[in-house]
C-alpha cells in the first residue's frame, strides 16, 4: 500500500515528494505544506459513493462503525490493522427551519452538521484518528499541540483511550475555555501553558516536536486533514449524495477549509461527483488574518503561487501593532493560520468566499442555534452568522441549498452561553462586553421570584 502512497508538496512548481513515514510534515525542497498523495491506479478505486451506506450494516467492524474510515478508500493510506478509532464520526446533519427563517432561506434550505457528537465534544476527532493512525504507522510515543482547545481535548481523549501515547499540549495563557482545558487534565495530558497567545504556542510546538522528536497533530499535519475530508462524506451521504449549494465553515487555523477542499477535488478526479459546492470561510472580526489577505488585499491560490510578500507585509503589520487575535469564539482565535496556502487552493477550486463576523453576531447566531435544537460552542455560530451575512448581501440566494459546519458542541465554552443568558449584568459586562457584545437579543433569561407557590404557579402561567 505504501508504494501507492506518499507525500507531496502542495506547490505544484515545487511537487516534491517525502514517504509516507516522514513526519516533518514539510516540503524537504522548499519548505511548504504537503499533501497526502495517491498513486490511484495502483488502487482500487471506490465503485460509488453509495456503495459506502452499506456499511451502516456492518456495525460490529470498527471500521465501518467509524465516520471516518467508513470510507477507507478515500483515505487509503493505513492498513486496516493500524487504524486508531473510538469511535468518531457519529454525527448528524439536521435541518433546520428555525434557524434558516434567521438567516433570510426558504424551509428547508438551510443544514447543520453537527461536530459536537464526536467522543470529544468537536470535529478535531475526525482529524485525530487519521493522525494518530499515522502515528502508530510510524511507531509514535510522544504526541503534541498547540490548541486553543479542541485539538488538545481530542489529543488528550486518543491519548488515553488507546494508551500507547503521552500527550503534551501547548496553549497560550488565559486563551482557552475551561470546558475544553478540563478535558486535556482530566484525560491525563501533560498541558504545558506559554506566556503568549496560540501563534507563539504553534511556534514552539513546532520547534519542541523537531527537537524531541514528538509526533505533531497540529493540522500542519496532512494526515489529519485527511482525516477531516470525512466531515464533507458524511454531509453528502445525508443528503442522499446531492451536493450542496454552499458548504460554510469557521476559519481558524483553516483546516478544514482545506480538508474539505481537498475532499471535493478528489472525488471529482474520481469522477464521484459531478459538480462541488461554494465554500465560504468565516472569520471572527477580533481574528480575521484570511478575510484581510483574501477579500480585502487580493490574495490568492495563483496556481499555487500566492504572493508571499503579500503574506508576509501583513504578518509584519501584526507585529508592529502588537495585534493579537482576540474574539469569544476562542476556537478560532488565531491570526496566523498554518493551513492559509491550502485554504486558497480550496477556495480556488470551489469558488469560495471569506468574510468576517462580529462577536455580536457570532453570539445572537448561537442563541437562535440552541433554540432551534443544537447547543454549539461560540465559533461554531459563526457559520451561522456568515450565512446571515451573505443572504443580506446578495451573494447566497434564498432557495439554495446551504450546509454550516457546527465545529463543537455548547458545553465546550459554557461561561459565554451563561453569560449571555445571564441576569446578571455583571457577568455580562465580564465576559462578554469587553469584547464589544453590547446586547442579548435573544436570550433567555431565568425568571427571578420569591420561594412562595402561588408566585411560582402564576410566573409559569405567564412565561410558559
Amino acid at each position: 500500500m505504501t508504494d501507492a502512497v506518499f507525500q507531496r508538496c502542495i506547490n505544484p512548481g515545487c511537487a516534491a515528494t517525502a514517504a509516507v513515514a516522514d513526519t516533518s510534515f514539510v516540503c524537504p525542497r522548499c519548505g511548504g505544506l504537503m499533501d497526502v498523495a495517491y498513486d490511484r491506479a495502483r488502487l482500487p478505486p471506490p465503485k460509488s459513493l453509495r456503495d459506502f451506506e452499506a456499511r451502516w450494516a456492518d456495525r460490529a467492524n470498527p471500521l465501518s462503525f467509524s465516520g471516518v474510515w467508513r470510507f477507507r478508500e478515500l483515505l487509503p493510506f493505513a492498513p486496516p490493522e493500524r487504524v486508531v478509532t473510538i469511535g468518531e464520526g457519529q454525527t448528524i446533519l439536521q435541518k433546520a427551519d428555525a434557524v434558516a427563517g434567521y438567516v433570510g432561506l426558504e424551509p428547508g434550505r438551510l443544514f447543520l452538521q453537527y461536530e459536537g457528537m464526536n467522543p470529544s465534544g468537536s470535529f478535531k476527532d475526525n482529524g485525530m484518528t487519521a493522525a494518530f493512525t499515522h502515528a502508530r504507522m510510524v511507531g509514535a510515543r510522544r504526541a503534541a499541540c498547540a490548541s486553543t482547545g479542541n485539538t488538545s481535548a481530542s489529543l488528550a481523549v486518543f491519548c488515553s483511550a488507546g494508551g500507547q501515547m503521552r500527550a503534551v499540549v501547548f496553549i497560550g495563557s488565559g486563551k482557552i475555555a475551561y470546558g475544553k482545558l478540563a478535558q486535556a487534565l482530566d484525560h491525563g495530558a501533560l498541558t504545558v501553558q506559554i506566556a503568549g497567545d496560540f501563534d507563539d504556542a504553534m511556534q514552539r510546538v513546532q520547534q519542541v516536536a523537531r527537537k524531541l522528536g514528538i509526533y505533531l497533530v497540529n493540522s500542519i499535519n496532512p494526515f489529519r486533514l485527511e482525516g477531516q475530508k470525512a466531515i464533507m462524506f458524511r454531509v453528502l451521504e445525508a443528503l442522499r449524495w446531492e451536493v450542496p449549494d454552499w458548504v460554510v465553515v469557521p476559519g481558524g487555523n483553516l483546516g478544514n477549509v482545506s480538508a474539505f477542499g481537498k475532499a471535493f477535488i478528489e472525488l471529482s478526479e474520481l469522477g464521484l461527483v459531478q459538480r462541488v459546492p461554494r465554500l465560504a470561510v468565516i472569520n471572527a472580526a477580533g481574528a480575521n488574518t484570511f478575510y484581510q489577505l483574501y477579500e480585502k488585499q487580493g490574495l490568492r491560490w495563483n496556481g499555487g503561487r500566492p504572493d508571499p510578500e503579500l503574506i508576509g507585509g501583513y504578518y509584519r503589520g501584526l507585529d508592529a501593532g502588537h495585534i493579537r487575535a482576540s474574539t469569544i469564539a476562542s476556537a478560532i482565535e488565531i491570526n496566523r493560520p498554518v493551513n492559509l496556502p491550502k485554504a486558497l487552493r480550496a477556495l480556488e477550486f470551489c469558488g469560495g468566499v471569506v468574510r468576517e463576523v462580529s462577536d455580536q453576531d457570532i453570539l445572537d447566531a448561537k442563541a437562535k442555534v440552541g433554540a432551534g435544537g443544537l447547543g454549539c460552542e461560540p465559533a461554531s455560530a459563526a457559520s451561522v452568522a456568515g450565512v446571515r451575512k451573505l443572504r443580506t448581501e446578495g451573494v447566497i440566494d434564498k432557495d439554495q441549498k446551504v450546509v454550516c459546519v457546527l465545529t463543537g458542541h455548547q458545553l465546550k465554552d459554557p461561561t459565554a452561553t451563561v453569560a449571555y443568558h445571564s441576569t446578571d449584568q455583571r457577568t455580562f459586562d465580564e465576559v462578554l462586553g469587553q469584547r464589544g457584545v453590547k446586547r442579548a437579543a435573544f436570550a433567555n433569561r431565568a425568571v427571578q421570584i420569591p420561594n412562595d407557590l402561588d408566585e411560582i404557579i402564576k410566573a409559569i402561567e405567564v412565561y410558559s
